[in-house]
Parts: structure tokens; C-alpha cells; sequence
């Protein structure tokens, strides 16, 4: 494959991420975030559509319509939700998605009454050393030990009444990013507003050097994939092909990387595609974009509900490496800048398997994967028989 790649604005990509940080959107409190993508993607010149709940689909024209290609990112975060009002005139919660009460400990959060927001913290149980003392150490970690103290007049389970909170009600942690000059990045919601922003980087780069891809491909942004809702509503007929953009997980026992892209071979849910997933790994080879491969154990995303869905969809999944994945997330700008290459690469690339454009058909351009044996690569010394390479007979 030929150079495809084009070059990506990294200051647009940072931007825009610290406005979508900015910007509350816990599982099911998706509006005001998808309003802004809209309002984004006019700018670009793109056209969109949306669904009931809010998921966007815009489409960047090709050639050809058929077989039609889709990137994904969701625009929802892990948040909270009023399960009580307690007694002692704080709240009672639970979780939104899902991720530790050991990351809720000390959060400032807003909470989304029908009468309007309020600022709160979440704490432990045993909250004050000058209290409860070593009990403050020996607490358990849990969504039932915890509690939200609200910053308003609020003595007993009346007086949160009368604020207008009730149970139910929305909670979003703030995200509390900082962008260093070395080029990482500390936040909550990089998961996946960090993927969001870097789908619009690459729009941005095919729509500012006017490009026409082979084929038409949908920019998809899901609302609730924290849920495992994911794309199981937002995916046209014609898309043969769906690359998810999602974090990695740099953590022991993992190859992901916060450097480069991290190509995801399966998660929880089984292996992605064979060949949409080699022909990511090619690209990133031709057009010289740094890469890893990984397999999650504990871990899904928009290509798995696409496919429980019943859509037959080729699926991929490619990622930035995050460390602490759900709690206090780090990323480096390096890795967004290369996934945002290597979607423009892929975006512009030729189609391969072209009789993916019918949903049904007969055994002509059916695809296949090598089964034969391979031949020895292995380095050769001066004088030394490749034979003599091989493993040692016991």
C-alpha cells in the first residue's frame, strides 16, 4: 500500500479534547455534549444526522457507496447516580458504568436535579482522621461506604428534599484535566473523549486537504457504550467495516503503549476481524506510524455491541494506551496523533475485499487466511545451517 497518511493538527486535537472535557457527559446526560459535536461538525463542513437518544452519524462522501466504512468513539463518561437521601443529609450512590468507589474517594462532582445543578464531593463514610482516627485507614473500599456531601444547606433527608435532588438524579465527576508540555495528559473521561477528539482531528485533515476516499465512510459517535449499549443503534446497511477507537490499558501483563498506536487482536468478547485488523497493521507499517498489538481480557467496546446486535460487520479495534484506565487516566498526545495518521490512512486506502459491498453473496472474492506452513525466516550466521537454529531435542 501506498502512503496515505496526512498530517494531523496536533493544537486542534488538544483543543478541541479540553473542550470536550470540559463538558459533562455521564451515561444517559449525553445532549449538551452531542449538541456541541453537531455544532463541531458543521463547522467542518460535514453532514450529520442524529438518533432519537442522541447518537450521531455524519457522513464523509467517497466515490462509491458501497462497501462502506465507519469509525467509532462514544461521547459518554462513567458518572453516578442518587440511590438515597440518607439521614444524615447526604447522598447515597451509585455507579454509572463501571469503575471503583476507590476512584469516586475525594471527587468534586455536580449533581443534575430537575431544579437545577449542584456542586458536591464525594466522601468516605469516615471522612475526618480527627474523628474516627485509624478507622479513617481500616474503612473498606466500596459504593456502599461512600457518600456525597452536598454544598448546600442540607441537615437531614428534608432538606436535600427540599433542594428538588431525588433519587435518580445524574452525577458527573469532574474531569480535572492538565496538559503538560512534555506532551502527556491527566484526566478523567480520557476514556474515550480522547478518542472523540481524535476521530475529529483526522475529519478535520481529510476535510482541510479536500480529499475523496474510495468509499463513503460514517463518523458514528455512541451515547452509551459505558452501558454496553454502544453501536448497537447508530450502524447503516452499507457498512461493511467498523474501526473502533478506544483506550488501551498500559498495565502489567500488557503491551499497550501510551506511545504509538495499540492495535487491539480481541477482548472479552472474542477476536476482531482477521483482515480489517491485519490491513490496520499494514497501514500503520507503510506510512511509518509507530504501532503495538494487545489482547484485553476485561474489556469491550463499540465493536462488541455492534456485532451482539446482530450487525455483520467487519470490526477492529485500535486505541491510545491508557495508564490507570477509570480512575485518574493518563495519555500521551504521541499516541493520539498517530491513531488520528493512521484513520486517514485507512479512511483513504483502497478497498480489498470489494465483494463486501452485498450483504449476501456466492464463494467468488471470498476472502482467505493462509494455512499453509511457514518458511523459516530466522537470521542466518556465516557457516551455520538454518537447521542449526532450531530448538534443542530433548
Amino acid at each position: 500500500m501506498r502512503m496515505t497518511r496526512l498530517a494531523i493538527d496536533t493544537d486542534y486535537l488538544r483543543n478541541w479534547l479540553a473542550r470536550l472535557l470540559e463538558l459533562p457527559s455521564p451515561t444517559g446526560y449525553t445532549d449538551t455534549i452531542a449538541r456541541e459535536c453537531c455544532g463541531e461538525l458543521e463547522r467542518l463542513g460535514i453532514r450529520y444526522e442524529l438518533t432519537r437518544r442522541g447518537a450521531i452519524r455524519a457522513k464523509f462522501p467517497g466515490l462509491r457507496a458501497k462497501p462502506a466504512r465507519a469509525i467509532i468513539s462514544h461521547l459518554d463518561t462513567l458518572g453516578a447516580q442518587v440511590k438515597a437521601l440518607k439521614p444524615n443529609g447526604r447522598l447515597g450512590i451509585v455507579p454509572i458504568g463501571n469503575w471503583s468507589a476507590r476512584f469516586a474517594e475525594g471527587a468534586r462532582c455536580t449533581i443534575f436535579s430537575e431544579k437545577g445543578s449542584y456542586r458536591g464531593t464525594i466522601l468516605p463514610l469516615m471522612a475526618s482522621g480527627h474523628t474516627f482516627n485509624e478507622a479513617v485507614d481500616t474503612q473498606p473500599t466500596g459504593w456502599d461506604h461512600i457518600e456525597l456531601r452536598v454544598d448546600t444547606l442540607a441537615r437531614d433527608a428534608k432538606d436535600l428534599r427540599q433542594t428538588g435532588i431525588d433519587i435518580g438524579d445524574t452525577i458527573a465527576i469532574d474531569a480535572r484535566p492538565e496538559f503538560m508540555a512534555n506532551g502527556f495528559i491527566n484526566s478523567r473521561h480520557l476514556d474515550n473523549k480522547a478518542g472523540v477528539a481524535t476521530m475529529f482531528a483526522a475529519l478535520a485533515a481529510l476535510a482541510r486537504d479536500e480529499m475523496e476516499p474510495p468509499v463513503d465512510t460514517y463518523w458514528l459517535f455512541s451515547i452509551a457504550e459505558e452501558t454496553g449499549v454502544g453501536a448497537s443503534s447508530v450502524l447503516v446497511p452499507d457498512v461493511a467495516s467498523m474501526v473502533t477507537i478506544d483506550n488501551g490499558t498500559t498495565a502489567p501483563g500488557q503491551n499497550s503503549s501510551e506511545f504509538g498506536v495499540t492495535v487491539a487482536m480481541a477482548d472479552q468478547t472474542g477476536p476482531f476481524d482477521y483482515h480489517l485488523t491485519r490491513k490496520l497493521v499494514q497501514l500503520c507499517r507503510d506510512n511509518d506510524i509507530r504501532y503495538q498489538k494487545d489482547v484485553f481480557r476485561y474489556y469491550r467496546s463499540d465493536s462488541a455491541s455492534a456485532v451482539e446486535a446482530g450487525a455483520d460487520v467487519r470490526t477492529a479495534l485500535i486505541t491510545f494506551g491508557v495508564d490507570a484506565s477509570h480512575g485518574y487516566e493518563r495519555i500521551h498526545m504521541h499516541a493520539l496523533r498517530s491513531l488520528a495518521e493512521l484513520v486517514t490512512s485507512y479512511v483513504l486506502s483502497p478497498v480489498e475485499i470489494t465483494r463486501d459491498a452485498e450483504e449476501l453473496a456466492g464463494l467468488q472474492g471470498f476472502t482467505s487466511q493462509p494455512t499453509e506452513a511457514a518458511e523459516d525466516v530466522r537470521p542466518k550466521e556465516a557457516g551455520r545451517r538454518v537447521a542449526d537454529w532450531a530448538d534443542p531435542v530433548e
